[in-house]
């Protein structure tokens, strides 16, 4: 098995067609010329403290290790979920809500998955696991954050129509039902999208990068779909928790609406 080796002036080469995207955002006053730079530094410092983590992580290959690192993941994954609402839940729930969603699911999924689909020996080994997690989070993180925000700005918006059923006799859940269903919506279509684009429109990196690396593209297409599989079943998990959760802090047990619970 060979792979190709890229080299620094690769790099900068890939790289000029972002200062290209930049160049012509200051000359559209896009004012997103600032925002592409930064995002692009702050990827490249983050992928190459990465790259020596995970070298680190793969030569000890310990549980603790591959538990740290994931916690770690899942800590950040909370903090983009927050960082991406408008109308957040006050407090530590605002911050707390979204992390457990992903968490939960993310974690329930990628130990599944290696204990009972790949297992790998021993089934912690830092290789496998942390990679998986890391495409299984980024996916959930996706989903939740959209649903979030989504159930803060419907509820908001729609305040008087959900007070006034609650007031005819609805129960919170009926009021809500509108809302919820959207807010659900918005969490799937990223990953109903991205399965319904791939092999026909999109190949994904992970069969990418395996099929680069001299990997037989029937078996990298195998793994790729057990991905797709975990990531779907993942992302589901992790919105209905998030939305249902969220709709339970804004309501109380006397079916009243808490929109004090909200950030303005």
């Amino acid at each position: 098995m060979t792979y190709i080796e890229i080299s620094d002036l690769d790099l900068f080469l890939g790289a000029s067609l972002l200062l290209l995207n930049a160049g012509l955002s200051m000359m559209m006053q896009l004012g997103l010329a600032q925002q592409l730079v930064v995002a692009a530094l702050r990827m490249t410092v983050q992928l190459l403290l990465v790259g020596l983590v995970l070298k680190a992580a793969f030569a000890v290959g310990s549980l603790w290790m591959t538990i740290t690192l994931a916690v770690i993941m899942c800590l950040f994954a909370g903090y983009e979920v927050r960082a991406r609402q408008e109308r957040r839940l006050r407090g530590v729930w605002g911050y707390g809500l979204g992390a457990g969603a992903v968490t939960f699911a993310g974690a329930l999924v990628t130990l599944f998955s290696l204990t009972n689909l790949i297992e790998p020996d021993p089934w912690f080994t830092p290789r496998y696991a942390i990679p998986l997690l890391g495409m299984v989070l980024g996916n959930v993180m996706t989903g939740v954050s959209l649903a979030l925000n989504d159930i803060g700005l419907n509820v908001a918006r729609e305040r008087n129509s959900i007070e006034a059923q609650l007031a005819l006799g609805a129960t919170r859940w009926e009021a809500l039902k509108p809302a919820t269903r959207r807010a659900l919506r918005s969490g799937f279509i990223p990953i109903i999208n991205a399965m319904a684009a791939t092999g026909v429109v999109a190949l994904p990196g992970m069969m990418t990068g395996q099929i680069l690396a001299g990997v037989d593209p029937n078996e990298a297409v195998r793994y790729q779909l057990l991905v797709m599989f975990m990531i779907a079943g993942a992302t589901s998990l992790g919105v209905y928790i998030a939305v249902f959760a969220t709709l339970a802090r804004l309501t109380d047990d006397r079916h009243r609406l808490r929109l004090d619970r909200l950030t303005p």
